[in-house]
């Protein structure tokens, strides 16, 4: 019996499986990537609209409560019922513990500028139509831009 016929047909056993199991792993390894990124849009599409719905929601109780002349605390309630109900608690935390700390970062920023426009409108002061109010609407959007940007970057990168 001829053993290079053997070693031959042996090594190119070992190659060939070799070789499939290393494009298996890198398959694997894309789809992973792919994986990760498309739950990280998810989740920060997610996090964004529960942002905006929280700010719309609070705006429109502040305007309804600036329309009645009876209910400085009753808005105020209704106020921070539009912020509980919608969800932008939840969809952070979510973002929080599946997003790099940059990106957390980033959106507790957001939360943060989310939280003082609910303190606001909750008091009703300043007034809806003030330009203290508009400077404050204005650091809210800038720091969606920037999320939006950070965001971006995170999901153009390598996951």
């Amino acid at each position: 019996m001829d053993w290079t016929t053997l070693a031959g047909t042996a090594l190119g056993a070992v190659v060939g499986v070799g070789s499939t199991l290393l494009a298996d792993r890198a398959r694997w390894r894309r789809d992973l990537a792919d994986r990760t990124r498309q739950e990280r849009r998810q989740i920060y599409v997610t996090v964004l609209t529960k942002y905006r719905l929280a700010y719309e929601a609070m705006h429109a109780a502040a305007v309804t409560g600036r329309d009645q002349a009876d209910g400085a605390r009753e808005t105020a309630a209704a106020v921070r019922e539009a912020f509980r109900a919608s969800g932008c608690d939840e969809a952070r935390e979510t973002a929080l513990i599946c997003a790099p700390q940059e990106m957390s970062d980033v959106l507790e920023k957001v939360y943060e500028t989310l939280r003082e426009l609910q303190d606001v409108f909750a008091a009703g002061d300043p007034p809806l139509d003030s330009p203290e109010l508009q400077e404050r609407r204005l650091r809210h959007a800038e720091a969606i831009w920037a999320a939006r940007a950070a965001m971006r970057r995170d999901l153009e990168g390598p996951a």
